[in-house]
């Protein structure tokens, strides 16, 4: 996965994830024989509740990430300061190892740690850079903001049909948005676009059915 495309993968999942939960909770709510106010209220409050879980489950993921990046910083800047010249030869192989001449392994090795030996042990040793670097807030808020754009399409278009139809409308608008994301998903990870799309829809397809189906036996039964 590349820096570019990894970013859309990402939020791709999590609208993903708000269409698929928040519809599915208003279509069981919806054949339930619910009121208008109760189907809306439950979209918002999965949107809410969905939004706030998926950015405190990525806060606390990638928190623990940077806490071990931080920490093989650390391991490494020790290392740095306790046998350089080792640290230096371990640099060398790295650069052999990918096909670079010993002699030149070395040299290449011996100038980028004179100008900043950590940063490169962490970026060639460690695989951690600048740009690459755990950042709980900022996935945090990404997350939220994928899966409430996606959780506000069933809200909308309830929000624009009437009762009557309302559980047509809210399947119909998250089978093709679920039908559209999973493509793009597909495609932003080199794959299949229609494979991808198929296999979003038909997970997303079966858990609004059973969603709807447990719905509508809890309204028949008056429970």
């Amino acid at each position: 996965m590349t820096g570019g495309t990894g970013w859309l993968r990402a939020a791709v999942l999590g609208a993903d994830d708000g269409i698929v939960s928040t519809a599915s909770l208003m279509l069981g709510v919806a054949t339930a024989n619910a009121g208008s106010h109760q189907v809306l209220a439950a979209g918002i409050a999965g949107l809410v509740a969905g939004a706030m879980s998926m950015a405190a489950g990525e806060y606390v993921s990638v928190s623990t990430q940077r806490d071990s990046e931080q920490a093989d910083l650390r391991r490494e800047g020790q290392e740095l300061t306790d046998d350089p010249e080792g640290e230096l030869t371990e640099l060398a192989e790295i650069y052999v190892s990918r096909g670079v001449e010993p002699a030149r392994a070395r040299e290449v090795a011996a100038q980028l740690m004179h100008n900043d030996a950590l940063a490169t042990h962490a970026r060639e040793e460690l695989g951690i850079t600048d740009q690459g670097q755990a950042r709980p807030a900022q996935a945090a808020l990404s997350s939220a903001g994928a899966f409430s754009g996606g959780a506000a399409l069933p809200i909308i278009a309830a929000l624009l049909t009437p009762v009557a139809v309302r559980p047509y409308a809210l399947g119909a608008v998250a089978f093709v948005a679920l039908g559209v994301l999973g493509a793009l998903g597909a495609v932003a990870g080199g794959a299949n676009w229609r494979r991808g799309a198929v296999r979003v829809l038909v997970g997303g397809s079966a858990a609004m059915i059973v969603t709807a189906g447990i719905g509508h036996l809890i309204g028949a039964a008056g429970i």
